[in-house]
C-alpha cells in the first residue's frame, strides 16, 4: 500500500560545487528515524466474555409483618444491621396473650376435674345397673357426660396450642441471616394482624444474586459453557471500570423474552465484602471459553486499510515491515491475532500515521505507554 504524502520523510539531497582545481563534492543529508512507540507480541491464554446489564437482587427478601394484634415494645435489631437466623427483630406487648394462656390452662384443670368427677359416677352407675339398682338408661346418659368432658378437655388443648402460638408470635424472629431494612413502624405503635404495612424487611445479601440479560443468539454459548461446568461471571459498577465482584452463573431463564430478543439469567455472588446492593446496577461479563496460547497484541496497534487489518513490525535493523492480519477476538485493549502473527516479534502501538514500509523507527516508550504494551488490562481490578 503506498503510504501518504503527507507525514513521509524525504531525503534531502543538495550538491554543492567548489571550483578548486576543478574538484566536485556532493553531501547527501540521512533522514531522521520516525519516532514510535512500540509492543511486544505476546503469547498468553485469553478468557472470552460475553457483556450484558444486569440489576442486583437480594437472594431472599421479607417483609416482617405482625401476626396478632398489639403494642410494638421494641425493635432490637437497629436499622441497616446484619442479623442471623433466629435473630430477634422486633417484639409485641405479650401481656394479653400471657393472660389467655393461663385462662385456657386453667379452663382445662376445670374441666379435668368435672371429668373425673363424671367418671366417678359413671363407675357408681355401673356398679349399681349390675344389681338392678340403676337403669341403664342412667348409666348411658352418664356415659354422654364423661364423653362431653373428653371433649371439653381436648377443645382446651388446642385454645392452649393456639395461645401459646399467639404468645410466641409476640417474639418476632429474622427466618435467614440479612440485613434489616429502615423502620416501617416505630415502637409504641399498635400493630394489626391484618394491616397490610410491615415492620421492618429484611434482604438477605450474602449470598446475594443479579439478574442479567444477554442476546437471544449468544444463549447456545452460554449452554454449551454450562455443559463443561461452572461458568464464571464478573460483576462491573455502572460505568463498566470497576470489578465489584466474581460469581458463578445459576441459570438462564426458561422462557426468551420475544419482545427485546433477550434471555434473563441468574447469577450468583458470595458478596462478602458487600460491594454489591440490592437494586443496584451493573455490567455482567459472563466468561464462556478461555483460549489457550494465543497470539496477543494491543489493539491499538491494528490499522485498518482497503485490503483489510495489518501493522507495523519492527524489524531487527529498526526499519518497519507492513504484515497483513486477521483478529478473531478484541476485548479490554486486547487483540487475538489469528493469522498474520508468530510467537515472536514487535508492533508499532503508536506513530503509525507518519510510517511507510521500509521506514527506519526510534523507539521512545513512556512508562504509561509501557504499561499498555505489557498488555496490562483496561479495567483495573481493585481487589
Amino acid at each position: 500500500m503506498a503510504a501518504p504524502l503527507a507525514g513521509i520523510a524525504l531525503v534531502v539531497a543538495w550538491k554543492e560545487v567548489q571550483a578548486h582545481g576543478g574538484g566536485h563534492a556532493t553531501t547527501q543529508l540521512v533522514p531522521s528515524p520516525v519516532p514510535i512507540t512500540s509492543a511486544p507480541v505476546r503469547i498468553k491464554d485469553v478468557p472470552i466474555f460475553l457483556d450484558g446489564l444486569g440489576t442486583v437482587q437480594a437472594f431472599n427478601s421479607v417483609e416482617i409483618k405482625a401476626q396478632v394484634t398489639g403494642l410494638l415494645i421494641d425493635l432490637p435489631a437497629r436499622e441497616g444491621q446484619e442479623v442471623n437466623k433466629g435473630d430477634v427483630v422486633a417484639r409485641i406487648d405479650p401481656a394479653s396473650f400471657k393472660a389467655s394462656l393461663d385462662a385456657a390452662v386453667a379452663q382445662r384443670s376445670e374441666d379435668e376435674a368435672e371429668l373425673q368427677s363424671a367418671q366417678l359416677d359413671l363407675r357408681r352407675f355401673q356398679a349399681l345397673a349390675a344389681r338392678s339398682y340403676a337403669p341403664v338408661e342412667q348409666v348411658d346418659d352418664q356415659q354422654a357426660t364423661v364423653s362431653k368432658e373428653v371433649a371439653s378437655i381436648a377443645a382446651d388443648e388446642a385454645n392452649i396450642e393456639k395461645a401459646q402460638i399467639d404468645l410466641g408470635y409476640c417474639v418476632i424472629r429474622a427466618p435467614f441471616a440479612g440485613r434489616v431494612s429502615l423502620y416501617q413502624l416505630d415502637v409504641g405503635n399498635l400493630v394489626q394482624a391484618d394491616s397490610s404495612t410491615g415492620i421492618v424487611s429484611i434482604t438477605q445479601d450474602q449470598p446475594i444474586a443479579a439478574v442479567l440479560t444477554l442476546p437471544e443468539d449468544e444463549l447456545l454459548q452460554v449452554q454449551n459453557a454450562r455443559a463443561k461446568g461452572p461458568v464464571a461471571i464478573e460483576a462491573y459498577d455502572s460505568q463498566g471500570k470497576a470489578l465489584l465482584a466474581r460469581g458463578t452463573l445459576l441459570t438462564p431463564n426458561n422462557v426468551i423474552d420475544t419482545s427485546t430478543g433477550t434471555i434473563s439469567l441468574k447469577a450468583e455472588f458470595s458478596n462478602t465484602d458487600g460491594h454489591l446492593w440490592p437494586g443496584q446496577f451493573v455490567n455482567t461479563r459472563v466468561q464462556i471459553d478461555t483460549l489457550h496460547k494465543a497470539v496477543t497484541i494491543p489493539s491499538l496497534s491494528v490499522q485498518h486499510g482497503p485490503d483489510g487489518l495489518f501493522v507495523y513490525l519492527v524489524k531487527p535493523d529498526q526499519t518497519v515491515a507492513q504484515t497483513a492480519i486477521d483478529v478473531g477476538y478484541v476485548d479490554s485493549g486486547l487483540s487475538v491475532v489469528t493469522k498474520g502473527l508468530s510467537d515472536h516479534g514487535v508492533v508499532v502501538l503508536a506513530g503509525q500515521s507518519r510510517l511507510a514500509p521500509g521506514m527506519h523507527v526510534k523507539v521512545t516508550n513512556t512508562p504509561k505507554q509501557a504499561r499498555l504494551s505489557a498488555g496490562q488490562p483496561a479495567v483495573a481490578d481493585p481487589s
